[in-house]
């Protein structure tokens, strides 16, 4: 029986340290500056390219492509976590894959959510386990900035990541700090976020806190929600020390306990009441478009029958109950020529879950380490490292039928690696490329070398070329690998024997002056080994089983995408943006449905007390019937009058907006509304549909499942 790793919230600290109390404690100078062609930098190899950071359009100065959104961004659009700071951007999207709980994941080059790595201060510590909730649960408040790297290896540390990274980067004060944020809107929200800030002799400490509460949203008067109602508090601590035996250390402990509901109203509020309720119809299915001629049930398509709903609350309802606690923790020192980096993470992850008649529960530890050395050789700069990743799970469950279960889903990965990485110019650094290669050794899966070439081109001061090409590997796992896959069998039969792999190839033309910011590009994705789960399947005995797979043919997804941004004036920006995707794939692996174009426009003024943001997004149709495809060349999924289901979703627009004004250097009012002329899909079709036989599901998505949200806060510091 594996070795299952234990690691209470109390003995992640200590862990955090060990790294550093291993290092040579006697404290050397720091190695004096070089010619910038000789410098020594971090692992992710830096340019001398003039490109922006925070505009959109921009890059910032780095080899590797990385877009990013700094905190006066994120704080502009009014998001409150990862996911809403990052979504509504070319190439990049935030996909819900449950209209009843909500599972959101993030969309890079518009491949699946569980491509995305999200990494802590440069650290990945996130699965797709705690990806599927967990990325609502990281705050915003207190970061730098987030990074955005596009295309499979973009992180030299986490060849995971087939579609890229989304790092979070903390920020360090420099000032002492104390900012108070309150926010009030529809639905019940309510939100507060403390952050306080202490610099210190030789260091700085940080605090955070978050609670966010918000109603389950009931769109077409049915009584099952299509947006899920939450209850999320989160705390973190920071710390930075620039003198610790030498080294300059950053690191970050989280906290987070989240409660959502959706389907029956208040699901959140009260689970156990909502839970006990698993008879009767509670519910009114006549409502909304194409519903149902009697509220207690709906059409069977395949005959015409009535089938009358006796399932209660329960029948139509999710809970999730996530606890997690994380500790992040690097740094840096000259060491002879040198620079030595070292880096720690450990998290501890729990889920407590009911999915309408099935229970699951689970737990997942995860621990990452990282050694590697940067020095100049030749005329090359040269890293080489070591890391090391952990991650398991643990589960047990009750199938609706009533059957228990236990570790239908456990895994246990463990993954030692090495890497190697060089950079150099050529023509008078007009020219910067930067090669790498790591090797996995892979508990399960054996040996996986990853390859990447990076190239940037200098064609003058303001216009660049960046050109990336390499391999990633990714280990699946069975959680919610596609569509709640493992709710209801009792065994999952593991016949998949590769890891998924991505071969790909990034271009990018960007552009930047004073004034104009533009980038566009072009990517390519070919991913084997799709990892499939197939719930449909019986064993001898007749009880239900999933069978674990990967598919014959590979999926490719092309896309090409523009940014750009231009200042008018000091106060006024603009923006515009669009995408454009390709799509090849068999049935039943790119299962949410997507679309193939997108339009973005937005505008931003600052002037004297004044803020205002607004931003629009354009979204195309979607080929619902390719995307659910069932194998028999239709979706076959159906309204609750027996209707069939569009074939293609409409082009619909959203508008966010928000506008601050500082009453004092101290204050700031605040007022916003996100989807400003209240667009859901509701008005046009209910995400719940139907199969032939009158078997009900939640995922048919296409559009926004909360209608206007319109909020207002104040913003104190002190």
């Amino acid at each position: 029986m594996p070795h299952r790793l234990r690691l209470p919230a109390r003995s992640l600290l200590p862990f955090a340290l060990l790294p550093f109390a291993l290092a040579p404690s006697q404290a050397q100078p720091l190695v004096e500056a070089e010619p910038p062609e000789r410098a020594l930098r971090a692992v992710t190899i830096e340019s001398r390219s003039n490109q922006g950071t925070m505009r959109a359009g921009a890059l910032r100065d780095e080899l590797v492509r990385t877009e990013s959104i700094g905190a006066r961004a994120i704080e502009r659009s009014g998001a409150t976590n990862v996911n809403e700071a990052v979504d509504k951007n070319p190439g990049i999207a935030v996909q819900v894959e449950c209209s009843i709980c909500n599972v959101r994941n993030v969309l890079l080059n518009n491949l699946p959510g569980r491509y995305t790595t999200l990494l802590i201060d440069g650290i990945p510590i996130y699965s797709s386990v705690s990806s599927a909730y967990g990325l609502d649960s990281v705050s915003t408040y207190g970061l730098e900035r987030i990074d955005i790297a596009r295309g499979a290896g973009a992180s030299l540390i986490a060849p995971e990541a087939l579609a890229g990274t989304v790092n979070i980067v903390s920020k360090r004060p420099t000032l002492p700090e104390a900012q108070l944020r309150t926010q009030v809107g529809q639905y019940g929200s309510r939100q507060a976020d403390l952050y306080l800030a202490k610099p210190l002799d030789g260091g700085a400490v940080t605090a955070s806190a978050n609670v966010n509460r918000h109603d389950a949203v009931d769109g077409n008067g049915d009584g099952i929600s299509e947006y899920t109602g939450f209850d999320r508090r989160i705390a973190g601590l920071g710390w930075f020390v620039d003198d610790a035996g030498g080294f300059r250390l950053r690191g970050r402990l989280d906290l987070v306990d989240e409660k959502r509901g959706g389907g029956a109203l208040g699901t959140y509020r009260d689970p156990g009441a909502v839970k006990a309720d698993g008879s009767g119809s509670p519910f009114d299915f006549r409502a909304g478009p194409h519903g149902s001629p009697r509220a207690d049930g709906w059409l069977r398509p395949a005959d015409g029958a009535f089938l009358p709903y006796r399932l209660g609350r329960r029948g139509f309802s999710e809970y999730i109950h996530t606890r997690r606690q994380q500790v992040v923790t690097s740094g840096e020192r000259a060491t002879g020529p040198g620079k030595l980096r070292l880096a720690f993470g450990a998290a501890r992850h729990a889920q407590d879950s009911f999915y309408e008649f099935s229970d699951y529960d689970a737990r997942q530890s995860q621990v990452y380490g990282e050694a590697s050395y940067q020095l100049p050789v030749a005329q090359w700069l040269v890293t080489a490292g070591t890391n090391y990743r952990y991650e398991d799970l643990r589960s047990r469950g009750v199938t609706a039928a009533g059957m228990p279960t236990q570790g239908i889903d456990n895994y246990t990965y463990r993954v030692p690696a090495v890497f190697l990485q060089g950079y150099r110019t050529f023509r008078d650094d007009t020219v910067e490329l930067n090669g790498s290669v790591r090797y996995d050794r892979h508990n399960v899966y054996g040996g996986i070398a990853s390859p990447r070439l990076n190239l940037l081109y200098h064609h003058t001061e303001a216009l660049s070329s960046r050109i990336s090409v390499g391999k990633g590997f990714r280990a699946p796992t069975s959680f919610f690998e596609q569509d709640h896959g493992i709710l209801d069998t009792v065994r999952i039969d593991r016949r998949i024997t590769k890891p998924e792999v991505s071969h790909n190839l990034g271009y990018a033309l960007s552009h930047a002056d004073e004034r104009l910011a533009v980038t566009g590009s072009y990517t390519f994705n070919r991913i084997r080994n799709f990892a499939l789960l197939d719930p449909n399947h019986l064993d001898g005995a007749g009880a239900p089983v999933t069978l674990f797979t990967s598919a014959a043919r590979p999926v490719t997804v092309q896309g090409v995408d523009i940014n750009a941004s231009y200042l008018f004036t000091p106060a006024l920006a603009l923006s515009a943006g669009g995408e454009l995707y390709r799509y090849a794939f068999p049935p039943g692996t790119l299962i949410f449905a997507r679309p193939r174009a997108r339009l973005f426009a937005s505008v931003d003024y600052d002037r004297g007390p004044w803020e205002f943001t607004a931003k629009l997004v354009v979204t195309g149709p979607m080929d619902l019937n390719r995307f659910h495809d069932d194998g028999s060349g239709s979706q076959n999924r159906f309204n609750f009058d027996g209707t069939p289901k569009r074939g293609k979703s409409p082009t619909f627009a959203t508008v966010d907006a928000r506008l601050q004004y500082a009453v004092h250097r101290n204050l700031s009012l605040f007022v916003g509304a996100d989807n400003l002329f209240d667009v859901r899909q509701s008005r046009k079709e209910s995400p719940l549909w139907v199969d032939p036989q009158g078997g009900y599901d939640v995922t048919h998505l296409w559009g926004p499942g909360r209608g206007r949200y319109v909020y207002a806060g104040a913003k104190m510091s002190f």
